[in-house]
């Protein structure tokens, strides 16, 4: 065994763990930071998700926001029957596929985002990055949209093979 891979192997154990901590903190900070507003960290995802693309400004199907929050569907409909309960998104049928579901952000919503909470989570940003240049930002970025290129691609690799497993060998 080359003696550089038991110290990669150590060193990705302590940054896989690191990363395990700040998502935990991001989200107990994270959601902290915006409670007033009756918010969670994954209900701030979903708000961003629905506000701040083009792509989302006719709603999303369940789907859709599934897949770029990166979240089960199953995870995700609970949040979102909290969020229509709670006024921040409404729910209607998919114009264009009558069985799928659209969400989208209604007024109340919209109010709660851009007037209460985003000022609040541009001020938890500043708080948490106050320590980090642009440059430091930018390198942690890309190492994590890397860190994530390579974790698409093996979840990608399971969902094929389990894919072929499911394929009768009588068929094949």
């Amino acid at each position: 065994m080359p003696k550089t891979l038991p110290t990669k192997i150590e060193l990705a154990n302590r940054l896989f763990f690191r990363l395990y901590q700040c998502a935990n903190m991001l989200h107990k900070t994270g959601s902290r930071a915006v409670e007033a507003e009756g918010l969670t960290t994954q209900q701030w995802a979903v708000l961003g998700a629905l506000s701040s693309r083009e792509q989302a400004q006719g709603g999303m199907s369940i789907g859709e926001l599934a897949r770029y929050l990166m979240v089960s569907r199953q995870n995700l409909s609970g949040l979102i029957a909290r969020m229509e309960r709670d006024g921040h998104v409404a729910i209607a049928p998919d114009p264009r596929d009558r069985r799928s579901r659209v969400v989208t952000m209604t007024d109340s919503g919209r109010h709660v985002w851009h007037g209460l909470a985003l000022p609040k989570i541009h001020a938890y940003y500043a708080k948490v990055l106050e320590d980090f240049s642009t440059n430091d930002v930018t390198h942690a970025l890309h190492y994590l949209l890397k860190m994530l290129d390579s974790m698409k691609r093996i979840d990608e690799a399971d969902r094929d093979g389990a894919d072929e497993a499911a394929v009768d060998p009588a068929e094949a």
